[in-house]
């Protein structure tokens, strides 16, 4: 289970490489998904600043 995870996690990286529109698409689910959980606040900005570090680290040409 765990493995077939991970191939899947590889497999959307690989397509998000592809499409930068579904990688912002995904960040916005993401974060409707968790302000359905309300997760508290702090872990919410946390979360965030993983994926523009993420972001960043695919495409660094997105934020120039």
């Amino acid at each position: 289970m765990l493995l077939l995870l991970m191939l899947l996690l590889l497999l959307l990286l690989q397509l998000l490489l592809l499409l930068k529109q579904l990688l912002i698409l995904l960040l916005l689910l993401l974060l409707l998904l968790l302000l359905l959980l309300q997760l508290q606040l702090l872990l919410l900005l946390l979360l965030l600043l993983l994926l523009l570090l993420l972001l960043l680290l695919l495409d660094p040409a997105i934020f120039t």
